[in-house]
Parts: structure tokens; C-alpha cells; sequence
């Protein structure tokens, strides 16, 4: 385990050991200004010794991992999961929209013709994932003097992916070519057979059904299976589970081929210096340190890292919304949506301390009970008393709980 350091400026220096930090706090030379990643700030001027390190970034659709090296040891790991569920929620504000506009209520009137979207203007799910790339960036370039950054950057043939004998001419005829509309094209593919019961109810019926909602996998023929109507009615009502596998879908792909280089500019812009890498490049180094795939392993081999001293802890995080603007509650509009915000004094996803176990607070009654679990989904208790909880960090929209590094594993 590292102590972070900042000097009296606030700037990042390099990382001490626990018995020095102990020191400097016990002698009144630093003080502590964040508890995870532990950070101290020192209280007098410092020469500002610094090494050289690097950040690597395996950059990914929902998962990221960071990784900070020097030429000794790695100095710090991050496992972060992303949000994914700003597509369902952008839908659902769209719904809210439209509907708003037929009701016969005073509305502004729409404005489809003087919209102009900006030059590089990515969609606002895409854009948000770019933006905390960046942030997660920033975050370890605070406790840390990082020197260089290296992003792995890849173009993904989604075509190629679907169909590995795709050549030429093949790149110009869609799934759809010679097809009507989506509908024909599906029930074409499916031979005209309810996917489910293979033709088993008898019924001529057929309809097209979504595997995944329509707000977050739309009307893509992937997304789309046929089913007669009986089993259609069935599945609506929840009577049936349906054997088919869920759509395949490529949004980590098409993440990736959008924002790769925008990524990297963006960093530069911000004063970083940015050098890319490629993923052959990273699955031979992992390869040659004999290392298992995952996402800290190969920001460690993007760092530059060979056989340097690993980590002993990997901060895992997860990004979280920072609160409900919703008025009602869904479709029951009588509902109001309001909360107070604070309970007895705790706020949703604050980290606290029961029992000697840290958690953070996923769930909360007015009466004062909260539900208190992990990050990777481990529950410490269901309803705890807000007396026998101790207060440990605030919540903010990227929760941050350190855990013991399996190198190994």
C-alpha cells in the first residue's frame, strides 16, 4: 500500500510508504485531505522530487482500467465500471417529450429546422463515456506527477465480426438487401417460424418481437425475432421465458471506432502527452508476462509495465448518477418523485462503517433503515439502523473502494 503526497500547492509528488506518512501526520508536517485513494498534503515546502511515470489506458464501452507505472514499481491500479444506462434514460426523456407536446397543455412549439449539431458533435450516451475517460484521467493525474499517458486505440470491422468471410463487393449488400422493410427481412430470416415453439401452437400468426426493449436495442433486425401470436401474447404477459438468445449487439465496438482518436486529442488538448497503442501490441505483452486477461492487466502492459513491482491493491470504482431530476415517479404521475437528501444525516451512496465493514448506502427509508452492500454487489446488511453507522466519505458520482490486488488471478 502507497500513501499519496501533494505538496503545499496542492500538486502531486511521488507516493510515500505508510510509515513516513505516519510521520509527517504525526509531527504536524501534513495533514490528510482524502481518504480513498489515501492522500496527504504537506505543510511545508518540498524540493518536489519527482520520476517519471506512466498511465496506461485500457480504454472500454463500460469497463476501463488504469494503470500508473514507473521504471520500479506500479503505483497505482483502477478498475472502473462505467455507467450504461444513459441510452434508457435519454429514451425514456424522449418519451416525456413527445408526450408533452400532444397533450393539450402550453408548450413551446418545436424547433426541428433551426438545429444545427455541431462540428464533431458525438451522441450525448457516447459523448458522456469520452468525458469520463478524461475525468478518470484527471482523477489519477491528482495524486500522481504522470508524465505520460499511453491509450490503446482500435478499429473494430463490425461486418467482418458478423460475417468473417466478408470480402469486396460483400462490404456494399446489407443484411437487408432486397427486402421491403425490417419486418420482412426478419420474418424472411427466421423462415417464417416462430423462433420459440418452432411452429408447435399451430398458430399462422406471426408477429416481430423485441429480445431487448426498444429504448435501448431499437428496431435493428439483430434485436428483432419472430414469434406467432400466441406465444407473442404469453411472453407479453410474462406466462413463458422465451428460448431464444439475447441480440448480439456491438455498441463497445462502434464506442471505440467513433472516439479512439477523439480520445487522444481531447488528452493533448488538456496538456497531456499522449502516445497511442494498439491491442496486437498489448495481447503479446500480456502474453509474455504470462498474465490473465482483464482490464487492469492490460492497462499495466499499455503502461509500459514489464517486471516491475505490482500493486498490492486495485481501487475499484464505479460511476453513478449524482441524482434523479425526475418530478414523478414513471407512469404514475400522481406520484411525486421528491426525496429528502439527506436522512438522519446520510445521503444515497455515502460511504460508511457498520459493524467494522465499510459499504456504501444503496438504499434508504424514511424511518432511518438502510441498505448498505459493496461495489461488486455483496450485501453487509438490508436494513441497517442509522445508529450503528459511522460516516466515512460523502457520496459523489464516481464511488471508490480499495481492494486487495490477485496478480494472478
Amino acid at each position: 500500500m502507497l500513501v499519496y503526497v501533494l505538496n503545499q500547492h496542492g500538486k502531486p509528488l511521488m507516493p510515500c510508504h505508510p510509515v513516513k506518512a505516519r510521520m509527517l501526520l504525526k509531527q504536524g508536517k501534513a495533514n490528510v485531505v482524502k481518504r480513498t485513494p489515501f492522500t496527504v498534503q504537506l505543510r511545508y515546502g518540498s524540493s518536489g522530487y519527482q520520476q517519471p511515470v506512466t498511465l496506461g489506458v485500457d480504454s472500454g464501452y463500460v469497463n476501463v482500467g488504469l494503470s500508473a507505472v514507473t521504471a520500479k514499481e506500479e503505483v497505482y491500479t483502477a478498475d472502473v465500471k462505467l455507467r450504461d444506462d444513459m441510452v434508457k434514460l435519454n429514451s425514456e426523456r424522449r418519451t416525456y417529450r413527445r408526450s408533452r407536446r400532444n397533450r393539450k397543455t402550453w408548450y413551446r412549439q418545436p424547433r426541428f429546422l433551426n438545429r444545427k449539431k455541431p462540428e464533431g458533435w458525438l451522441a450525448p450516451s457516447i459523448q458522456h463515456k469520452l468525458d469520463s475517460h478524461i475525468k478518470l484521467v484527471d482523477h489519477a493525474s491528482s495524486v500522481l506527477p504522470v508524465s505520460k499517458v499511453t491509450v490503446e486505440v482500435a478499429a473494430f470491422d463490425i461486418q467482418k465480426i458478423k460475417d468473417p468471410g466478408i470480402s469486396g463487393t460483400g462490404y456494399q449488400n446489407g443484411d437487408q438487401k432486397g427486402h421491403y422493410n425490417v419486418r420482412e427481412y426478419v420474418l424472411y430470416r427466421d423462415g417464417h417460424t416462430c423462433t420459440h415453439c418452432k411452429g408447435k401452437s399451430k398458430d399462422k400468426r406471426l408477429e416481430v418481437h423485441h429480445r431487448e426493449s426498444r429504448q435501448t436495442g431499437g428496431d435493428r433486425p439483430l434485436n428483432l425475432a419472430t414469434l406467432c401470436k400466441t406465444c407473442h401474447d404469453k411472453a407479453t404477459r410474462g406466462e413463458i421465458v422465451l428460448n431464444i438468445k439475447p441480440s448480439k449487439g456491438f455498441k463497445a465496438e462502434t464506442f471505440m471506432s467513433m472516439v479512439r482518436w477523439k480520445l487522444v486529442g481531447n488528452l493533448s488538448a488538456r496538456g497531456y502527452k499522449v502516445e497511442p497503442t494498439y491491442g496486437y501490441l498489448t495481447k503479446l505483452g500480456r502474453k509474455s508476462l504470462g498474465l490473465p486477461k482483464s482490464h487492469v492487466h492490460d492497462a499495466f502492459v499499455i503502461a509500459n509495465g514489464t517486471g516491475q513491482e505490482r500493486s498490492s491493491n486495485v481501487f475499484s470504482m464505479q460511476q453513478v448518477r449524482k441524482c434523479n431530476r425526475k418530478l414523478f415517479k414513471g407512469d404514475r404521475s400522481h406520484l411525486k418523485n421528491t426525496a429528502p437528501r439527506d436522512i438522519f444525516g446520510f445521503r444515497r451512496f455515502d460511504k460508511v462503517r457498520l459493524n467494522g465493514a465499510e459499504g456504501f448506502i444503496f438504499g434508504r427509508r424514511s424511518t432511518g433503515y438502510f441498505a448498505i452492500q459493496t461495489l461488486d454487489g455483496g450485501k453487509l446488511h438490508a436494513s441497517a439502523k442509522h445508529s450503528d453507522l459511522m460516516l466515512l466519505e460523502r457520496a459523489s458520482t464516481l464511488l471508490i473502494e480499495r481492494r486487495s490486488a490477485r496478480i494472478n488471478a
